[in-house]
């Protein structure tokens, strides 16, 4: 009884520690949700009698905040629309990834058999490679694109959701209400997405939003490198790379989407930290 209570204690009194990095993560989603209304700006609009101003500069009536980049372009207006660059491409990197995986280890937990070993004997193949080298290579040889960005960085990263689904389906899989399910004729199909899915759905969610945090990276990682995002296209990382020739005379077009980079993540992080703590807590004590 006074562990169950110790335990409550704790996880509210992470649910308060959390809660300012959930916001700040709120703002981000706002901010890619309302980018044309928000930015005072035209992300792409280049002024060159305006370029590489310091944040604050004033003219022509506007403020530019976050100052300028080597072409004149609004920064502030080209971190905020980065910001839904940055989001659109990790969610649906965890989407193609999250489904992929997750119908795998479904299939591999369930069949079991030869199913099981060929598998896992992949899984074990992919998890080997460094998955950033997999991603440099997938996008070196399809082309840079924001499809081809999806495709590679959820191709690359399934293999962490089929580990998960695959361990917590074998054990699922022989309750006494998928056996019955089973018996009375219930198809494969119904099986794994009726019975199987819904029951291993939350550490499939926390793995899910730390994977976001780690795809918001990758996509950063490739565009610094010139192979995610292409300009003018504002993004994050693509921002970085092209700040970084002015590092000295220019700091703010690099740290302030690093800046930005660096508390959406954490946030996230943060946040998948609390989610399982908070499934481990139900758990125990259901």
């Amino acid at each position: 009884m006074r562990v169950t209570s110790l335990s409550q204690w704790l996880t509210k009194k992470k649910a308060w520690g959390v809660l300012p990095f959930a916001i700040i993560l709120f703002v981000f989603i706002l901010l890619a949700l309302c980018a044309p209304l928000i930015a005072p700006l035209d992300p792409l609009n280049q002024s060159l009698l305006a370029r590489l101003k310091p944040p604050g500069f004033f003219a022509n009536g506007v403020t530019r905040w976050l100052g300028s980049d080597e072409l004149g372009r609004d920064l502030l207006s080209r971190v905020i629309y980065g910001t839904r660059i940055s989001l659109l491409v990790a969610l649906l990197s965890v989407c193609v990834s999250g489904s992929v995986g997750t119908l795998i280890g479904l299939i591999a937990g369930y069949r079991r058999g030869w199913t099981e070993i060929l598998i896992m004997r992949a899984v074990d193949i992919m998890m080997s490679i460094p998955a950033i080298l997999l991603a440099i290579l997938m996008v070196a040889v399809l082309g840079p694109s924001v499809t081809n960005l999806v495709i590679v960085l959820g191709l690359t990263r399934w293999p962490r959701y089929t580990r998960i689904a695959y361990a917590q389906t074998l054990v699922v899989a022989n309750m006494p209400y998928v056996t019955a399910a089973r018996l009375a004729g219930a198809r494969m199909p119904r099986i794994l997405f009726h019975h199987l899915l819904p029951n291993i759905l939350a550490p499939l969610v926390v793995v899910a939003t730390l994977e976001f945090g780690l795809m918001i990276l990758y996509e950063a990682g490739l565009s610094f490198l010139g192979l995610g995002i292409q300009p003018p296209t504002p993004s994050w990382g693509a921002i970085m790379n092209a700040g970084r020739d002015y590092i000295a005379s220019a700091w703010w077009i690099t740290v302030f989407p690093g800046v930005c980079l660096f508390l959406v993540v954490l946030s996230v992080n943060l946040l998948g930290d609390y989610l399982r703590d908070y499934f481990d807590r139900r758990s125990m004590t259901s």
